[in-house]
């Protein structure tokens, strides 16, 4: 940090340099990750499946009220699922990875911008298979396709690029001490409930609706459903507010993650 020019120079010559290591490990990651289950790519679309049909059946039994949504209940439940997975896989690949190459960080000099780089390529690829979820769902409810969706992959890249700073954040710490994963795990289930995942936008004043509108996967989300499903933006404030955090969070995660591996490396190699 005392030679910051220095510093950015050699971390972007690192992350031109760690681009086909990226692409090789996520390859293989993808690979085994599919291959070695009996059901193979299925289990990218299961998990927003299985939660949907749960919170349907569960809404039209009345079990729970959710109050109207813009489209059929079971859609809306199953475009919102999907997303949050999606941000849940950007914040637990990179501890995943870092914490599965512990060996080879040890071992061998490389650029671990490559291990970041091959967890958000992952994060991507599992969703382009969800999107054959997404146009199944659009052909079942007769649901029309609006003009704005051409923008969604715009705010799905920064609802990833959240995760990802998250995930960069905690990746020397996890590979150091399991402890994180399985507390952001924990984490992920709570937070899971605080985001317009399984119901509408709150609202009111009350203290569950200020924590879910002080949720800054919120605004994210909600603007990716909504360019995908509606068309109509209701949080636009909210959501260039998020993304300019995230976008100054980026490089501050990258500089930490940059300077925090050389001493997680050289405590978990000893």
């Amino acid at each position: 940090m005392r030679r910051p020019m220095q510093l950015f120079r050699r971390m972007g010559a690192d992350l031109l340099a760690s681009r086909e290591l990226a692409w090789q490990l996520m390859k293989r990651d993808i690979s085994a990750q599919y291959r070695e289950s009996f059901l193979g790519v299925a289990w990218a679309v299961i998990p927003p499946i299985v939660a949907s049909a749960g919170f349907a059946f569960a809404a039209s039994a009345k079990v729970i009220n959710v109050g109207t949504t813009d489209i059929p209940y079971p859609a809306y439940v199953l475009m919102s699922t999907a997303l949050w997975q999606t941000f849940s896989e950007a914040v637990m690949l990179p501890m995943q990875k870092v914490g599965a190459a512990r060996m080879m960080l040890a071992k061998i000099q490389f650029p671990r911008e490559a291990l970041i780089l091959a967890a958000a390529g992952q994060v991507l690829f599992n969703f382009a298979i969800k999107l054959l979820l997404v146009a199944g769902m659009f052909l079942w409810f007769r649901l029309a396709v609006p003009p704005s969706i051409v923008l969604a992959p715009v705010a799905l890249l920064h609802l990833v690029l959240l995760g990802t700073v998250l995930g960069m954040f905690l990746a020397p710490l996890s590979a150091l001490y399991q402890d994180f994963q399985k507390g952001m795990q924990l984490l992920l289930g709570t937070w899971l409930f605080l985001t317009p995942v399984v119901y509408p936008p709150p609202s009111g004043e009350g203290l569950f609706g200020l924590l879910v509108r002080f949720n800054p996967v919120t605004p994210l989300l909600v603007t990716t459903r909504e360019l995908i499903t509606t068309g109509t933006i209701s949080d636009p404030q909210g959501f260039w507010l998020v993304s300019a955090i995230v976008f100054t969070g980026l490089p501050v995660a990258w500089v930490v993650y940059r300077l925090a591996m050389p001493y997680a490396i050289e405590r978990f190699s000893s």
